[in-house]
This record gives structure tokens, C-alpha cells and sequence, in this order.
């Protein structure tokens, strides 16, 4: 009988985030799985949200990270699509009911079935697909995965820089794909952030001109520096008023409340608001007469399905597109520091822990 594959993690150790040493089991290798050998993990704001208990309760230690890459140590006796040694990325899920409309679309990420897709974390599943009955996320050594649900990473893509690509940079591309973006249209991105800053990157790539919404000018050369062509300072009246119905989209990454009539505004007549952070109530004073007469739209977005992923990182590897991140070491002072940092916003753009190389075992620390 197959072995159940001890893991070495960083997981939060209660509701206040902070990170202790940890060891953990994933589950036995099945006919279909891969062992993933971690060397990379981003950080992705809903793992301080999710470790901090404020989308739910959770049971403690909890080890989060859904921007995993790594190597290839094993497979199971039926896997055709991944080799020993071959680079490889897991993103925000790793299964789904698989018989639903959606995963038959090859949108796993919107799953109807019982409970949804699997969350790379966070996810209550039986013991035979993950042991202690609830998913444990990639701040780790290891991790097990059904091939059908990892994706396959070019060698120029193996890199620390790519693996944000599996949470930001799909949370953009999905959206793009979906709406229709198309060389030479407008897309004006509003916070440039972990997200906005993939946007600019995504959206040049795309071939279409970029105009970056920034409250102050203090992330102008930055968003110049990404590949936008403009920046227009969003609490300047008269700058505002000089983009209107300029864009034909909005990718609107902003997590707070805010007032979306600004940017709805700057929306050419059908235009597109793409909204992947949040609308908060009160957000649109002026109700559904603020889209209706234009024929605005706005559209949530949520990651992407497998196939969609893959596309993306083939479309990130043929314009060399990596986020901008600071790599920590797999330390829990490390990694509370960057959470904090992050929380405060003072990070270009993305941290990202270096697995392989720094991290030790419970009774090493």
C-alpha cells in the first residue's frame, strides 16, 4: 500500500497569521497523481485573508499558497502528461466535480458541483484526498496533485517571477480572453497592485494602449516602466474629464470601497468594467441609470479554468512576461514580515518564498 508523503510547511499557527514551522501529510500517490517537489510559492493577499480567518473560521495549524512551482519527483502509474524532472505549476484549485457544464467548458473555477472545485487550501474533502480532511496549500516541501489539474511549465518559466502568474496573472489574461480585448483598443486598469500591475504587463503584451487610474503620481514611473502609455491621476477632475469615453475596457482591481462612477465615466458607450476586486454597496450612486443609457457593462471575473491557465503561461512565456516580486526565505519571520508589508501595500509587486533552498523542518528551526 502507497505511503502517505510527509511535508515539511510554513502554516499560520492561529487567527492572528502568525507563521510557525509545521509538518504535514499529503495523500498517497494515486494512479493519476504527480509529487511535486515545491521550489517556489507566491503570496497572494487571500492567503493572509483565509489564514486570518476573516473569510471564514479554520482549524489550526493552516498552511496556505496557491502560486506553487516546482519539479516533478514522481508519478503515478497512469500520468502521461507530466515526466520526472519536468517543471510544473499548481494555481488557486486542484479538482472539481468534472461532470458539471462548467468543468466541461474548462471552467473548473466556476464548478456547480457538490462543493465546488477544490481549493488549493482551505478546501473540507475527504481524508483520501487529503489527509486531516481539509487541503493544505503550497508554503511547503511537497505536494500531490492529480495531473489533470497541474500545468505545464516552459523552462524559461521556471523561474520565482512566474509564480504569481498562477493566481495574478491568469486573474487578469481569463477576463481578457473572455471580453474580447483586442490589439488596438483601450484598457484602462485601475489599481496597479499585485493584479494591476499583470494587467499593464498582459494588456502591452496585447498589443493595446494602456492608460493606468493612479490616486497620486507616486506609481506614474512605475506604471511607465510596466508598458503603460499614460497616467491619469483619478482624484483630478479636469485629467478625468479629458479620458472620458476613452476606453473601451476597465480592469478595476480595487479591494476597498470606492466610487466606481469615475471610471465608468471614462467607459466608451458598451464598454466593459471588469471588476475583480470588489463593489461594495453605495458604490454606484446613480443605481442601474449609470450603465443603462451608454450600455455599459460590468462583469466580475474569478481566476480561470486548466486550460486557460495553461494558454496563459504559453502567452507569458512568448512575450517573457514575469511579475516584479521580492523573494523571502522560507523563514516564519520572513513571511509574517512580508504579510505585513503586504497588508500596508509597501511591496513591488508580488512576494514570492524560496522554497527549495530555505526551507527547514519543525525540529530543525
Amino acid at each position: 500500500m502507497a505511503e502517505l508523503v510527509p511535508c515539511n510547511c510554513l502554516a499560520a499557527a492561529d487567527a492572528l497569521g502568525r507563521m510557525i514551522r509545521h509538518k504535514i501529510f499529503r495523500r498517497a500517490l494515486g494512479p493519476k497523481d504527480i509529487h511535486i517537489s515545491v521550489t517556489y510559492s507566491g503570496i497572494c493577499h487571500s492567503d493572509i485573508h483565509s489564514a486570518k480567518g476573516e473569510w471564514g473560521a479554520k482549524a489550526y495549524p493552516y498552511c496556505v499558497g496557491h502560486e506553487i512551482l516546482g519539479r516533478v519527483k514522481a508519478v503515478g502509474a497512469e500520468v502521461s502528461k507530466f515526466k520526472v524532472g519536468e517543471a510544473i505549476g499548481v494555481g488557486c484549485f486542484t479538482d472539481s466535480c468534472r461532470t458539471c457544464e462548467e468543468c466541461g467548458e474548462g471552467n473548473e473555477q466556476y464548478c456547480s458541483g457538490p462543493g465546488g472545485n477544490h481549493g488549493t487550501y482551505g478546501s473540507a474533502r475527504p481524508e483520501s484526498l487529503h489527509p486531516g480532511g481539509v487541503s493544505q496549500g503550497g508554503y511547503a516541501s511537497d505536494f500531490v496533485v492529480d495531473e489533470n489539474y497541474a500545468i505545464r511549465i516552459p523552462d524559461k518559466m521556471d523561474v520565482a517571477a512566474a509564480a504569481p502568474l498562477l493566481c495574478a496573472g491568469i486573474t487578469c489574461f481569463s477576463p481578457f480572453i473572455e471580453h474580447g480585448l483586442k490589439a488596438g483598443q483601450t484598457l484602462g486598469v485601475v489599481g496597479l497592485g499585485g493584479l494591476g500591475h499583470m494587467a499593464v504587463k498582459i494588456g502591452k503584451a496585447m498589443d493595446c494602449e494602456v492608460i493606468v487610474f493612479s490616486r497620486s503620481s507616486s506609481k506614474t514611473e512605475d506604471a511607465l516602466r510596466l508598458g503603460a502609455g499614460k497616467v491619469v491621476i483619478s482624484t483630478d477632475a479636469e485629467a478625468m474629464k479629458a479620458v472620458a469615453r476613452s476606453c473601451h475596457f476597465i480592469y478595476n482591481s480595487i479591494a476597498f470601497a470606492h466610487d466606481v462612477q469615475p471610471y465608468l465615466n471614462v467607459l466608451r458607450t458598451r464598454g466593459t468594467m471588469i471588476m475583480v476586486g470588489g463593489v461594495p454597496q453605495g458604490a454606484m450612486p446613480g443605481g442601474t441609470f449609470a450603465i443603462i443609457p451608454r450600455g455599459l457593462k460590468i462583469a466580475g471575473s474569478c481566476i480561470g479554468g486548466i486550460r486557460e491557465t495553461q494558454q496563459m503561461i504559453d502567452f507569458c512565456a512568448e512575450h517573457s512576461i514575469l511579475s516584479d516580486i521580492e523573494l523571502i526565505p522560507a523563514t516564519p519571520e520572513d513571511v509574517d514580515k512580508a504579510w505585513e508589508r503586504a497588508i500596508n501595500s509597501d511591496v513591488k509587486f508580488r512576494f514570492v518564498i524560496d522554497t527549495a533552498k530555505t526551507l527547514t523542518a519543525p525540529d530543525a528551526a
